[in-house]
């Protein structure tokens, strides 16, 4: 049933849009100030007579909603080639389709006609613009259809270029001879006399790329060539393509050394794939850098100021994207020996068994069991900081009961901790015992201290959890008390953490400073998943001789001679058999040709977590070594090949979590927090207004958020069918 006039303007209004009432049968505005005009839901009847026709604001006083008016047949033919695709289409009976609507954020209206013959071809309309819709009536008694579907949401650049390529597509089907002999330098994507078209974006990113600083070899050359793939990419929108051959043809020739077509494609995808801090187009739209003038390049390396009339493109290095390695495969929790034994016994009688739980209990018993007992020769100790990342009910509990009585019942309660209640008490733990199991929960509470300044401090608990670390094979000097003659040191310090923290609270947590941070790129990070099926508990009290006698035996075990062997003992170095030594030494050159790689590209998260895989994959293999053969351990071929595997997965891991939860600004922040957003919902997929109101953002900041990630392939537009009307939505691109 056709609602009323003003029936359908309360709807209209409803959906965010400001109608303006036209004369009857007429494309005429009632008031000569309807630009100005915004009739809210108390005001429609009376401002609305039953017979007028309706008109749409359009552009930013309707939340940006623009509309592509296609004046001719040829470009309602060709429409769906070149437009992006919207359920929202509207025209009348003899111009069926003519309308295609859409939600663009600072489009501005341009208009499109054939430079043969002066005759319109398509308008995109946008501020400043209204157009007919239903229930008005055409002069010729035609009905205008009602827009009811939601308008797609595009970037605004998008739009304005898809209609500049119709357009074009319109001449060269007309004048197909003319077309192809038409100006120099004009793509069919560009109509040579395209009215409101503005000045050539080409000749403008020419231009801007002209006055980039060339990139010069250990100078910065790898940021300041991203930085010129970037402002043609990203910043002009040039198309991947074509902004190769510009960046080879105007750029390469000045660099020193040139790159190679290879490194060049490189940096074009990294700019076109990568996330920015602006949004898409933002030179092209918001800046006109003319020949004559140049670039402020203050930021960058090396580079003169310049005049500071033009916009500012700050040098962006990412790291090589790397995909999702998930979850650590269930084969490597795999290690013979006593961790198999702890891990069985807990599996066996835990409420609600988890391996990954199970695995890092296991790891962080033996670790501790065999700290200042065992070393390598290059005196890497065992000493482990495991994080499980676990929701509540996952069963965390259970692990930590198992190793709490395994030291109570071979008389080491002593060396165990609960939480840090400061790194002062870390620090009197270990002058009395020497070595130290804590097993703390909540730890991303910890992790939150690596980011405020004030953290610095060498007493925050990140910071001593660090020295400890690095001082396992050396002597930690214990800070003087007031009360104290003179300073106490601990010779060998041995601390194993097995952590857990809830994911949420955990990636909510991360910063490229905790990143970047020595003590976070020496945890080991397990995100354990779901909690396994229920099961009647066992008592962790009834521990099976076999691990109590393992346990008892490296509580006993005393390598080295001497009357002070508790302070100053002489640990055991448990060898590498000669092709397990090899191994290592390939996992060794294979890091650092990585590390080499993440310096060079400027990227500090990849260094750091390069820079300790090896470190991390020789203390794996120590300890699988300890648990497969306590009285003769060797390290041998099974436990280096399984460490690799294990480091490289953690080093993968923790660069891909950078990818994801770590923002470099606040623009990347909101995206990151989109694509969160959508990844929790079913399907990967929410309407536009739910996805809207999550995000709590205006309309114009939601869309320039919406459009980067659309331009980088991380979202796409789709149209979600409801109970009512299809309505707009996005749909994350990437593979769960």
């Amino acid at each position: 049933m056709t609602l009323g006039v003003r029936e359908q303007v309360a709807i209209y209004r409803r959906q965010g849009w400001y109608c303006v009432p036209l004369r009857p049968r007429s494309k005429m505005p009632v008031r000569a100030d309807w630009p100005n005009l915004r009739i809210e839901a108390d005001a429609i009847n009376a401002e609305f007579s039953p017979k007028d026709n309706v008109g749409l604001i359009l552009g930013e006083p309707s939340g940006w909603l623009v509309d592509v008016d296609l004046d001719c047949q040829e470009a309602v033919a060709l429409a769906d080639q070149y437009l992006p695709a919207t359920p929202a289409i509207t025209g009348r009976p003899s111009a069926g389709d003519s309308h295609r609507w859409n939600i663009a954020a600072g489009a501005t209206t341009e208009k499109h006609t054939d430079p043969y013959d002066g005759s319109m071809i398509v308008e995109l309309r946008s501020t400043g613009a209204q157009t007919v819709v239903g229930p008005s009536m055409h002069p010729d008694g035609e009905p205008y259809d009602v827009l009811e579907a939601e308008p797609a949401t595009v970037p605004a650049p998008m739009l304005a270029a898809c209609v500049r390529a119709l357009a074009w597509a319109v001449v060269a089907k007309r004048q197909p001879s003319r077309a192809a002999q038409s100006t120099p330098g004009h793509s069919p994507a560009s109509p040579p006399h395209a009215a409101g078209g503005g000045p050539d974006v080409e000749n403008r990113a020419v231009a801007y790329l002209n006055a980039m600083p060339p990139a010069i070899a250990g100078s910065g050359g790898h940021s300041q060539t991203y930085a010129a793939a970037t402002a043609l990419v990203h910043g002009f929108g040039v198309e991947p393509a074509r902004a190769m051959e510009l960046l080879s043809q105007y750029y390469n020739p000045r660099c020193d050394p040139p790159w190679s077509e290879k490194e060049l494609q490189h940096k074009i995808t990294q700019a076109a794939t990568k996330p920015h801090d602006r949004p898409f187009g933002w030179l092209r739209d918001e800046g006109h850098t003319h020949t004559e003038e140049l670039v402020d390049l203050s930021r960058f390396q090396l580079a003169p100021k310049a005049a500071a009339t033009a916009t500012v493109i700050e040098p962006e290095t990412p790291p090589d994207v790397v995909p999702d390695p998930g979850q650590l495969p269930e084969r490597l929790f795999e290690v013979p020996g006593f961790v198999r034994r702890v891990m069985d016994f807990t599996l066996a009688n835990a409420p609600y068994p988890n391996v990954g739980l199970a695995f890092c209990g296991a790891m962080a018993l033996q670790s501790f069991l065999a700290g200042r007992k065992v070393c390598t020769r290059g005196d890497l100790r065992t000493n482990l900081y495991l994080l499980a990342l676990a929701s509540s009910g996952t069963g965390k509990e259970f692990p930590r009961k198992v190793n709490s009585q395994v030291l109570f019942q071979i008389g080491l309660a002593a060396s165990l901790g609960d939480k840090f209640a400061s790194g002062e008490g870390i620090q009197d733990a270990l002058v009395r015992t020497g070595r130290m199991l804590f097993q703390n929960d909540e730890m991303d509470g910890v992790l939150r201290q690596i980011n405020p300044d004030r953290e610095n401090s060498r007493e925050s608990i990140p910071n001593i959890l660090l020295t400890l670390y690095t001082s396992a094979g050396d002597v930690y000097p214990v800070r003087v008390k007031a009360n104290q003659k003179e300073a106490i040191h601990v010779d060998q310090p041995h601390l194993t953490l097995f952590g857990t923290a809830t994911p949420q609270y955990f990636y909510e947590a991360l910063s490229k400073r905790m990143l970047t941070n020595g003590f976070f790129a020496r945890l080991n990070i397990i995100d354990v998943g779901k909690r396994g099926s229920g099961q009647s508990p066992g008592s962790a009290r009834n521990l099976p001789e076999a691990i109590l006698e393992t346990a008892k035996w490296w509580a006993d075990f005393e390598p080295g001679t001497g009357n002070f062997l508790n302070f100053h003992p002489k640990p055991l170095v448990v060898e590498f058999t000669p092709d397990a030594a090899a191994e290592i030494e390939d996992l060794r050159r294979q890091t650092e040709v990585e590390y080499d790689k993440a310096e060079a590209a400027g990227d500090e998260v990849a260094r750091t977590a390069w820079s300790r895989t090896c470190e991390h994959a020789t203390k794996l293999a120590l300890i699988y070594a300890c648990s497969e053969n306590h009285l003769e351990p060797q390290i041998g071929m099974p436990a280096v090949e399984w460490a690799n595997e294990f480091a490289m997965h953690q080093t993968r891991r923790q660069l891909y979590l950078a990818s994801i939860h770590v923002a470099e600004n606040p623009f990347h922040a909101e995206c990151l927090k989109l694509v969160k957003r959508l990844s929790e919902h079913p399907d990967r997929r929410m309407q536009r207004r739910q996805l809207m109101r999550a995000m709590k953002l205006r309309a114009g900041d939601f869309d320039q958020i919406v459009g980067t990630l659309v331009q980088q392939g991380d979202l796409e537009p789709v149209v979600i069918e409801t109970a009512t009307r299809p309505a707009q939505g996005y749909q994350l691109t990437c593979p769960a």
